[in-house]
């Protein structure tokens, strides 16, 4: 399928993953039941195609969105589960604040952070699911820019650009008694050292905030 417009989703099969964070020494464990996670992450040409607006700094059809907030990405993903039929994953409050999602819906979502390292890692156990150069666009090898996506090699399970180029949107809220509404980043992007880009890595972000290395993959719930 065409990356750069074109919805590519991979079945991903139930599991367990350990989520760790380095600030607070703090890790738990998450069962999961499958799922479907996109192939690629969301293109400047699906964006546009859906919403009609570039955000992004640097343009190209087949280039991640990035400089898109966290609550333009749910949005997204509404606006999108309505087109293609599908049933709204998320409940916007009319003061542009709260939210609620509907784990019944088959619509579009994004993953939670557990869902995401657990696809990330595909049944691998180290920091990458392959060597970073050959896997990840990141300060090292990205010339500061970012790049088209599926042009590194995918993981075990087929997903490319979890590592590297633009870090996703995941859920999360990342720590609400500290951050209060900051919502969970993950994957690394174009200007980050090698230590960023690792499958048990977080960081965070405002929701409201748009970052030129910041966009986000698509996620949907399923039954079977």
């Amino acid at each position: 399928m065409d990356a750069s417009a074109g919805i590519e989703m991979i079945t991903v099969p139930p599991g367990q993953v350990t989520l760790s964070d380095r600030r607070t020494q703090r890790s738990w464990p998450v069962e999961l039941a499958p799922y479907e996670l996109a192939a690629f992450p969301v293109t400047q040409a699906l964006y546009a195609q859906v919403t009609g607006q570039r955000p992004s700094t640097a343009q190209g059809d087949r280039l991640p969105v990035e400089g898109v907030s966290w609550w333009d990405a749910v949005r997204f993903c509404n606006t999108l589960s309505e087109r293609d039929g599908f049933a709204p994953a998320y409940h916007l409050h009319p003061d542009g604040e709260g939210i609620e999602w509907d784990a019944s819906a088959d619509g579009y979502r994004l993953p939670t952070e557990a869902e995401w390292e657990h696809a990330c890692r595909a049944g691998t156990t180290g920091p990458h699911y392959g060597p970073l150069d050959e896997i990840a666009w990141y300060r090292g090898n990205s010339q500061e820019r970012i790049h088209e996506v599926g042009a590194k090699q995918p993981n075990p399970w087929g997903f490319h650009d979890l590592l590297g180029n633009v870090w996703d949107w995941c859920w999360d809220v990342y720590d609400a008694e500290v951050y209060g509404t900051y919502r969970v980043l993950r994957g690394g992007g174009w200007f980050d050292e090698h230590w960023s880009c690792r499958a048990s890595a977080r960081r965070r972000s405002h929701p409201s905030y748009q970052v030129d290395d910041v966009g986000f993959r698509l996620a949907r719930s399923t039954t079977h």
